[in-house]
């Protein structure tokens, strides 16, 4: 079975010592493809160095609304300039981030439609940060769906590591987003989310481990890698009573349809 994860920063520190092994052990288990988005300028311009270096691994390119405090217009020149390298898929992470309060709404706003409109113009899909923010994160979204260019419009992006109300994952597959389910999936407290997943249509369905963090049970507690990936297939799987190889099939046709990749 060949799987896709959709979101892990495998460029960043704590896969230094052993990411070669870490690669290694998620081909094992099908795990062929991976996508590493950017949080900051640096990341960015990491991840292109790192993309062109492993055959299945792809990038996408933008500002972590936690990386916005020091925002100015003309750091969109300078990710427009990476995200012409044909193996930048997105722009991402972009969004709102509400809960830990490192930059000021306002400046993450303009961060946030500043890249959407730099997506849009290089009709590239989005990957979506939302931390107790839904109602901004999606007033903004509604806005900027009604006019894209028709490369991207049955392809907007993609809500990671979903974790918001039901009424947001309703709005958000309307306006024609993907949902990306993580290791929480796995939780015992979370009947909520698996409630959400449950009503989520197959075809707009995506796994991530958001590598480093958010790692499933039983290695919770301990650094996430994306050999765990079928440990959120199989819960998926039973969430959506199909086999976990029908699951993995959708899960990886719905990544190559949105990001493009080549197959």
């Amino acid at each position: 079975m060949m799987l896709v994860d959709t979101h892990c920063h495998i460029n960043f520190d704590s896969y230094d010592e052993d990411r070669a092994d870490v690669l290694a052990r998620a081909a094992a288990v099908g795990v062929q493809t991976i996508i590493n988005p950017a949080v900051d300028l640096a990341t960015s311009h990491a991840i292109l160095t790192l993309i062109e270096q492993h055959s299945g691994m792809y990038g996408a390119v933008g500002i972590h609304p936690n990386s916005t405090a020091d925002f100015d217009d003309s750091m969109i020149g300078e990710i427009e300039a990476m995200a012409h390298s044909t193996k930048v898929i997105a722009i991402g992470e972009i969004g709102l981030d509400y809960h830990w309060k490192e930059s000021p709404k306002e400046t993450q706003w303009k961060s946030f439609e500043a890249q959407l409109e730099l997506a849009k113009r290089l009709e590239l899909p989005v990957i979506i940060h939302n931390r107790e923010a839904s109602d901004d994160v999606m007033r903004i979204l509604d806005e900027w769906v009604k006019d894209l260019p028709p490369k991207i419009k049955d392809r907007p992006g993609v809500m990671h590591s979903f974790s918001a109300p039901e009424s947001i994952a309703e709005r958000a597959l309307a306006a024609g987003f993907y949902l990306g389910f993580t290791g929480p999936i796995t939780y015992k407290n979370a009947d909520q989310l698996r409630h959400i997943a449950a009503n989520v249509p197959l075809d707009r369905m995506l796994v991530e481990t958001d590598g480093p963090f958010l790692t499933p049970v039983p290695y919770r507690g301990k650094r996430n890698e994306p050999s765990y990936i079928p440990l959120i297939v199989e819960r998926l799987a039973s969430i959506k009573q199909v086999d976990a190889e029908t699951l993995g099939a959708a899960t990886t046709e719905n990544a190559f349809r949105l990001f493009e990749m080549a197959k």
